[in-house]
This record gives structure tokens, C-alpha cells and sequence, in this order.
């Protein structure tokens, strides 16, 4: 028979769940109030006025975006960065983590190549020297050049997290693999990648994340706005109005637009993606950040 709980008890929970919903509510609600304030007028975002609910409800936010070839053509850019990004994170990490994991005594080299990953990640050459390099390589309007320079920036941060994980994974695994004649390349794809799939996940969440919000690059490496990325392209965009060119009907919908709403839309557009993704990788996300974070 199950006890009821005492007075303490109830009171300690009904503590935790308010702190628990007080602080999904400060995740929720700015979320929300970027939402309402997108499909609010121009005078209400103006005055203030937008609080949980859109005022003077309209879509001219999202239509200005949406009616623009441009913003298609960046979205796929950033598509298509995200995948090679996320893809190459995914065969890279592995592939050095592995060897890292061991002990010097099984790899002779491992110290000095470990050094040198972590002296990259605390010291760079600067924007200056990263331009003129990828402009040596004609790399200039090429999504490689974001796939490559902005995987650089996380990837020694996730081959740290992995190398962590594949030494908390029980060295018996291996030491049986290895009696019955198995070889390093099928150990780590038989054996080492399947069971770090967790960890495997979690890199790859944050070099989603990291690919898909970065702009600063696009505005770097990119030198027309028809090479640009989705995020470097949404972070230029200001209403601009011209009669000349517009019907009465355009002018009306450009008249009530704002750059505040428009902001609103352009924040929410770029977060979809990723909140669509990220509930597929966070089965995998605490058990993967936890066992790579941990070294016994």
C-alpha cells in the first residue's frame, strides 16, 4: 500500500513545480511575444501596445519575407551549409576522437596532437589572416567556405566531448573485439559508433545550431547578397519603401510594416527549424552531454 506524503513533502513539490513552470515560462513567453508582436500593426508594435495577443492582427511581416525570391535562395544556402556542416562534424569527430582516447602508451603521438587541437581552440590568427586564406583558396561566394571555417570554430570543443565518452565506455568491449582478431577501423565502426550514438547526437545538435545561427561569416566570405545565408540575409533586411515601383495595394501592406515587426517575423522564421529538429536529438541530449562531460 502506498503512503500518502507528509505536509513537508507536498509543500517541497508544490515549491519545485512553481520553479519549474516559472522558468519554462521564461523560455515560453518571449517566444510568444516575438510571435504576437509579428503579426501586429505597425502603430501597436510602435506604441507598446502588444503584449500576449497580436494587436490589429495582420500577415505583412510574414509576407514581405515570404514574397521574396532571396529569402528562398538563403534558406536553401543554409540548408545546405547545416547538412555539410553537421555531416562532416559527424565523420570528423569520430574519426579523431578515437585515437585521442587512448593512452599514450597505445599512441605514441597522442599527447602532442591533443596540444595542438587545444592550442587552436585558445588561439587563432585573426579575421584578417582567416580572410586572405580563404580568399587564396577561392573560397569567396562559396558555401565551403562557411562549412569550413565555421565547423573549425566547434569542432575541437565536440572531439573533446567525444574523446571523454569513448573512455567511459567499458575497455573490456574492446579487449574482447580485439582477441577475436578484430581490427581498429572495425572497432570503431562496429562497436565504438553504434554505442555513441548519444554523444554522436549531441555534437551533431550543436553543430546544427551553430551553422544555422551564424551570419557574421556570410557577411566575411560572401561579397553578394545572392550568396548569402538565411540568418546574414534576415540581419540586413530594413523596410524600404519606393512608390515608383509599387501597386497601391503593395504600398498600403509596406506603409503599415515595421521594422520591429518585421524583426519579430524574421526571428521566428530562423528558429522554426531548429525547434523542429531538436526534439528528435533531445532523447539524446542529456544522457550524451552527461557521459562526455565526466572523465573517472
Amino acid at each position: 500500500m502506498l503512503r500518502s506524503k507528509s505536509l513537508s513533502s507536498k509543500i517541497a513539490d508544490a515549491v519545485l513545480i512553481s520553479i519549474l513552470v516559472a522558468i519554462a515560462l521564461t523560455c515560453v513567453l518571449p517566444l510568444w511575444y516575438t510571435l504576437s508582436l509579428s503579426f501586429s500593426s505597425k502603430t501597436a508594435a510602435a506604441a507598446g501596445a502588444v503584449a500576449l495577443w497580436p494587436v490589429e492582427f495582420n500577415f505583412n511581416s510574414y509576407q514581405q519575407l515570404l514574397q521574396d525570391s532571396q529569402f528562398f535562395k538563403s534558406f536553401w544556402i543554409s540548408i545546405q551549409r547545416v547538412v555539410l556542416g553537421a555531416g562532416l562534424n559527424f565523420i570528423i569527430v569520430p574519426l579523431m576522437a578515437y585515437p585521442l582516447s587512448k593512452t599514450v602508451k597505445d599512441f605514441k603521438g597522442r599527447n602532442v596532437l591533443m596540444w595542438t587541437l587545444i592550442f587552436t581552440m585558445l588561439f587563432n590568427g585573426g579575421l584578417i589572416p582567416l580572410y586572405l586564406t580563404v580568399k587564396a583558396y577561392g573560397l569567396m561566394n562559396s558555401v565551403w567556405a562557411l562549412v569550413l571555417v565555421g565547423g573549425a570554430q566547434t569542432i575541437v570543443f565536440n572531439i573533446i566531448l567525444t574523446i571523454n565518452f569513448f573512455r567511459n565506455l567499458p575497455s573490456s568491449l574492446e579487449e574482447a573485439a580485439l582477441v577475436d582478431g578484430a581490427g581498429p577501423w572495425y572497432i570503431l565502426t562496429k562497436l565504438f559508433i553504434p554505442l555513441s550514438i548519444p554523444v554522436l547526437a549531441t555534437v551533431s545538435l550543436f553543430s546544427i545550431v551553430y551553422h544555422w545561427n551564424e551570419f557574421l561569416y556570410g557577411l566575411i566570405f560572401m561579397t553578394r547578397e545572392e550568396f548569402y545565408p538565411l540568418q546574414t540575409y534576415i540581419q540586413q533586411l530594413v523596410v524600404s519603401v519606393d512608390p515608383s515601383t509599387m501597386t497601391e495595394d503593395q504600398y498600403k501592406r509596406m506603409s503599415e510594416l515595421s521594422n520591429r515587426t518585421l524583426d519579430a517575423a524574421k526571428i521566428f522564421i530562423a528558429m522554426i527549424p531548429v525547434l523542429v529538429v531538436y526534439p528528435f536529438l533531445q532523447k539524446y541530449f542529456i544522457h550524451g552531454i552527461t557521459l562526455g562531460s565526466v572523465k573517472e
